[in-house]
């Protein structure tokens, strides 16, 4: 079995590098300095792909990274999927994101609760605080940084409450905590 990283890196700095080494720790049991292995080749925005099995660090990637726009999203429901770990092989989330239609991104329901997008852990503002839901997928690395900062809170988060949300915000390794004002959703 094979898992990889995301790891932001610009002007040669490598980004929450603690967080992901606690995923490394946490799916494989391996304690990594993944600084060993993560040297950016330029000063630009890049996307470091790390990956690595229960023995070592296979390979690292570099890729100049340019953020997707999304404003649309369609909501789809899979009681079945499991990313409980960052497997290489994402065929269970592409297979999903191919029933967008003509939405940018999609949004993943399971068991009646928000989960994630393909690409991100998800917040929503309820006008009050914002609320990450208590089973994602996949438990990203800044998702872990904001609750620990406790910048987030943990909740069930149903269809009610998302089509009431204030504001949503995607997370992830790439874009930190970004905040969507003008987004749109559908079944």
């Amino acid at each position: 079995m094979k898992y990889f990283e995301t790891i932001k890196c610009e002007d040669y700095e490598i980004f929450n590098l603690h967080f992901h080494e606690n995923r490394v720790a946490k799916t494989v049991g391996l304690n990594l300095n993944l600084q060993d292995y993560i040297y950016p080749p330029s000063n630009k925005l890049l996307r470091c792909k790390l990956i690595y099995d229960e023995n070592e660090v296979i390979n690292v990637e570099f890729f100049e990274y340019k953020k997707r726009e999304i404003k649309s999203f369609k909501l789809l429901f899979d009681d079945g999927i499991d990313y409980s770990k960052k497997f290489l092989d994402r065929s269970c989330i592409d297979k999903l994101f191919l029933e967008k239609e003509s939405a940018d991104e999609i949004m993943i329901f399971k068991n009646g609760f928000l989960t994630d997008t393909s690409i991100a852990n998800i917040a929503i503002f309820d006008g009050d605080n914002w609320l990450t839901p208590k089973k994602p997928l996949l438990e990203g690395t800044t998702r872990n940084r904001l609750l620990e900062n406790k910048d987030i809170i943990e909740s069930n988060i149903d269809l009610n409450m998302l089509k009431n949300a204030k504001k949503i915000a995607l997370m992830n390794a790439m874009i930190d905590f970004d905040i969507l004002e003008d987004y749109s959703f559908f079944e």
